[in-house]
């Protein structure tokens, strides 16, 4: 009997790419032996009610075709069940692909861990209602993120440079209340991040160097500095030398709750909601398909 798999493709992923992607994807995956439910939404609530009709049909795996916007959709469906999630990456940051070393170019490649079957599992973290996998941004970050979501072009890390040039022209630093495992603490930042995992926006590590499976949440304060400092220190999130910075400050907790006045907060680049909101870790509550 042939095991049954869902592929769930974002058809406006990269302006349409995520449905040439899952044309190649497909027919590797039949020829592999798969019944595959081949299955496009509409929009979010649809494309979500698919997911969640496939866990509770017991599919072995649902795979997406799609970036971390499509990901993040699919765990609210996957997490803390035994179903898989697989990745064809076509999306414009695929930051969850990038930690689990994933194909990013090649749809046949990353059609070929599907098949290889091969699992690890992950941490999620957990804030108003919404599961995330990358990093939960709130401060001078999700004002990127969401001045980044309006903008039509350019695509892919160009878009999230231009829109931190624009958000730097008028972003100042922010109070916060952090309550960090029950330790309250006031500072001035120009952000605060909590991370599952180490980057966002393509490759920006602003949480460097958190693992992915050790129960933990890193958050990082980047205390007030000038924007000339921040232009600066920009390039060093692709490469993690921003923790060298004197204004940067590093916490490792089970649970934070972020306060500030005026911010909207962003997870997997999609809007969770206005703080204070509480970030909670979930232990090795996703099963993902990896190399």
């Amino acid at each position: 009997m042939a095991r049954e798999i869902a592929l769930l493709t974002n058809p406006t992923s990269g302006k349409g790419r995520g449905t040439r992607t899952a044309a190649i994807a497909l027919p590797r995956l039949r020829e592999a032996g798969f019944h595959v439910r081949n299955l496009a939404g509409r929009d979010a609530d649809e494309t979500l009610e698919l997911a969640q009709g496939c866990v509770a049909d017991g599919v072995e795996s649902l795979v997406v075709v799609g970036g971390d916007g499509m990901v993040h959709l699919a765990v609210q469906a996957l997490a803390g069940t035994e179903t898989a999630l697989g990745i064809i990456p076509s999306g414009t940051g695929n930051d969850v692909a990038r930690y689990l070393d994933l194909p990013r170019s090649d749809p046949q490649a990353a059609a070929d861990v599907v098949v290889g079957s091969r699992t690890r599992r992950i941490d999620l973290g957990r804030a108003g209602g919404q599961y995330f996998v990358t990093v939960l941004a709130a401060g001078f970050d999700s004002k990127v993120n969401e001045r980044a979501n309006a903008m039509s072009w350019p695509r892919g890390q160009m878009r999230y440079n231009l829109a931190t040039l624009a958000e730097l022209r008028v972003f100042d630093p922010l109070p916060y209340t952090l309550e960090l495992d029950g330790e309250v603490r006031q500072v001035e930042a120009m952000l605060v991040a909590v991370g599952n995992g180490e980057s966002f926006g393509g490759g920006l590590r602003i949480t460097h160097g958190a693992s992915l499976d050790d129960g933990w949440l890193d958050v990082v304060v980047i205390k007030t500095m000038s924007k000339l400092g921040l232009v600066r220190t920009y390039p060093q999130l692709f490469t993690g030398k921003h923790t060298r910075h004197p204004q940067y400050e590093h916490h490792r907790v089970r649970s934070v709750t972020v306060a500030a006045p005026g911010i909207v907060a962003y997870a997997d680049g999609e809007r969770i909601g206005a703080l204070p909101l509480t970030v909670d870790v979930a232990p090795l509550a996703l099963k993902v398909l990896v190399p």
